[in-house]
């Protein structure tokens, strides 16, 4: 604990999703010292925490709002006031709307948050419907093949302790019970991979194909819970016949794991009663990414995991109404303006306003159809881009056309904490309050169902820095849409916290409330919330809808399998991953990472390294159909000899705005593809699975 008691602020750390409570000591307007509560219920060593202050003060922070006055992207700026800056930007909006319509203006928000959900809210009532987020590949396609399939966002309940976990596709270390088995699922052998009980390598971009054979053992094996299906399920017999395909010989063929492990995987997992199932974002950038989710789904369900005890939990909400279609004001976007949603005429999800009344928010339009529109001018023309805490030169796939449409779009504002290689391209740059300068409300799941609800407290100011919700209020008061938000956050945050019946001013005094504890089998009074009331393992709402109602695995295109005529050139199949201390593209600036991590680096085996002459420590070129990047080779048996494991979102703010910080020297997604065919239910790109080639640089 701090000796001098000058000023203690107690706030909540938002680096990370662990949201621990720390305490910063503040001098003379400046913050000093950053410690961690000492009963947070994450106590490992936190690198992120430890950097808070070096990424506040640091000399890279945009501080004050600032004009392009050169060229686009040759980094000449001047310095102009809040109000000139939101007059001209409010001026850009109402000039593309008078001239072509709402819907030349598009959105892009960034990193899901209440922040994300007032760039929705001000979309909707200014009238634009092109709204864009990477839902389409994070988190979103999993939640969809959920709700579809039981009618809830399943979490796991690893706060109850289960006696099995299976890790899929996350690089998450679950904690664990003594005596609990653990099975993981990845490329790459992970730090939990390490102590599992079970580690499973599928080829990458296989995982729906995996867990159809799973299905395949459980239903042949009858290794699934009979009451549970004959009471609470529809189309288990329709599964069975439907499931014969997928036999563990023929899933092994494609994925890579023998078929005897998947065997025993799928009894080690079903041979528990109190068990889960949690899975990461690696398959939701892939062609099967929502049909995927709902063959996790129907694991859990035909198993009897939902809902109970250290099984797939549905948490009851803690505030009512979040991230809803009345959150973010959906009503006020016209029927008309809905329609010119971009992509609208390829089917996606959510195809009606039914889909409201079950999914927790709407589906926004997808990267690849802003880019294409910017740069066809087809359906029609976007005249102005504002893009909130985003950095999509980076993080979009196929960067070469989100730099050639970012360059070409007539008007583009963004709001950051620093400089990026997106913000370089901008014609006004906003400076964005971090969470140390903004109040706020954090919601925690404390696990077993418990969740609390925290205040986040502003405890220093910097520059001119002003958090996006209050940017937002005041661009539309700008525009004359005032009556659509608040007076000001605190405004806001009352008006958030009233379903809970408290004001932001008590939560402070509290400092935290513990708000609600799960009633496991809620389904036994309510039923499921799903047109039949019950898991529909064959979904109506899938027929109805036009997409496959039982998952059915294709193969991606550009792999071994469906392109074999690319593998000569390209023997190499492409996975990803990101560093720890880094969140997507974020603090690639900070001297405290870059000493742990000063380049990108892209893991080989020693087999594959030594067939295409490459030692530990050359720099080597990573090549696709698309382009090539050049990365650090680090040899490493964690992985198969046919994949080669890529360092994610790597730009280089050291080597200024001349070079746009090396924005494409090491970028992952100068190599994947945004060109159909996409996911049909969620418009999910190709970007891991595809082949590609290395070579020393």
């Amino acid at each position: 604990m701090f000796e001098d008691k000058s000023l203690i602020v107690r706030t909540i750390c938002q680096e990370c999703r662990m949201r621990c409570g720390i305490l910063v000591q503040v001098k003379n307007g400046r913050a000093v010292n950053i410690e961690r509560i000492a009963d947070t219920e994450y106590r490992d060593p936190c690198s992120k925490l430890a950097a808070s202050l070096e990424r506040l003060y640091h000399p890279q922070r945009l501080l004050f709002p600032q004009r392009r006055t050169g060229k686009r992207g040759s980094g000449k700026w001047e310095r102009i006031t809040w109000d000139e800056a939101l007059s001209e930007i409010a001026g850009k909006l109402i000039d593309a709307r008078e001239k072509y319509g709402s819907e030349s203006v598009s959105l892009v928000k960034g990193f899901y948050s209440r922040h994300a959900d007032f760039v929705s809210r001000f979309g909707n009532v200014f009238g634009t419907p092109n709204v864009a987020s990477i839902d389409n590949t994070c988190y979103v396609p999993s939640a969809t093949g959920r709700l579809m399939t039981y009618g809830f966002d399943g979490v796991p309940d690893l706060g109850s302790s289960p006696d099995c976990v299976m890790c899929w596709g996350s690089s998450a270390n679950p904690p664990m019970k003594e005596g609990s088995k653990l099975i993981v699922v990845n490329v790459f052998r992970t730090a939990a991979a390490k102590k599992a009980d079970m580690w499973l390598q599928p080829r990458p971009a296989t995982d729906l194909a995996l867990a159809l054979g799973m299905l395949n053992v459980i239903v042949n094996e009858k290794l699934y819970d009979r009451d549970f299906i004959n009471s609470w399920t529809t189309g288990f017999d329709k599964l069975e016949a439907h499931i014969q395909q997928y036999s563990p010989e023929r899933v092994a063929a494609i994925t890579w794991v023998p078929a005897k492990d998947i065997v025993k995987a799928t009894r080690l997992f079903t041979s528990y009663r109190y068990a889960c199932l949690m899975t990461g974002n690696a398959s939701e950038d892939t062609y099967n990414s929502t049909q995927f989710a709902r063959a996790i789904a129907i694991i859990q369900a035909i198993c009897g995991l939902l809902d109970i005890p250290g099984g797939t939990i549905e948490t009851e909400g803690v505030i009512k109404g979040e991230a809803t279609s009345d959150d973010v004001l959906r009503r006020e976007l016209s029927v008309k303006e809905e329609s010119k949603k971009l992509g609208s005429e390829r089917g996606y999800l959510p195809p009606s306003e039914l889909w409201y009344s079950i999914a927790s928010k709407p589906l926004e339009i997808h990267p690849q159809h802003l880019i294409s529109t910017i740069l066809e001018e087809k359906p029609y023309p976007i005249k102005a881009v504002g893009i909130m805490g985003s950095n999509p030169l980076l993080t979009w796939s196929n960067s070469r056309r989100v730099y050639d449409a970012f360059m070409n779009v007539p008007f583009l504002f963004v709001s950051d904490l620093i400089m990026t290689p997106t913000a370089a391209l901008a014609d006004i740059v906003l400076p964005v309050a971090s969470y140390l300068e903004t109040d706020g409300v954090v919601l925690s799941n404390l696990g077993s169902g418990v969740t609390s609800i925290q205040a986040q407290q502003k405890a220093v100011e910097v520059g001119e820095c002003l958090p996006t919700q209050e940017i937002i209020i005041r661009l539309a008061d700008k525009l004359g849409l005032s009556r659509y938000f608040w007076e000001n956050i605190n405004a806001y945050l009352d008006a958030y916290l009233a379903p809970v019946g408290i004001t932001f001013s008590e939560l402070r005094q509290r400092s935290k409330i513990i708000i609600s504890v799960t009633r496991y089998r809620k389904y036994l009074r309510k039923g499921f919330n799903t047109p039949s009331g019950k898991v529909e393992i064959h979904s109506s709402l899938c027929s109805k809808w036009g997409y496959e109602p039982l998952p059915v695995y294709h193969e991606p295109e550009e792999t071994p399998i469906s392109s074999p005529h690319l593998s000569n050139e390209y023997p190499l199949i492409l996975a990803s991953f990101h560093e720890p201390d880094y969140n997507h593209s974020q603090d690639r600036h900070l001297a405290t990472f870059r000493k742990e991590k000063n380049e990108p680096e892209v893991l080989i085996h020693p087999d594959t390294a030594t067939k295409f002459n490459i030692a530990d420590g050359d720099m080597v070129y990573i090549e696709s159909k698309r382009g090539r990047i050049k990365q650090r080779a680090v040899l490493s048996t964690d992985l198969m000899p046919q994949v080669i494991y890529v360092g994610y979102a790597w730009w280089f703010p050291e080597k200024g705005i001349s070079n746009m910080y090396g924005w494409d020297e090491a970028n992952i997604n100068i190599l994947t593809d945004d060109s159909p065919p996409y996911s049909p239910e969620m418009g999910s790109p190709k970007m891991r699975g595809f082949l590609c080639k290395i070579y020393k640089a």
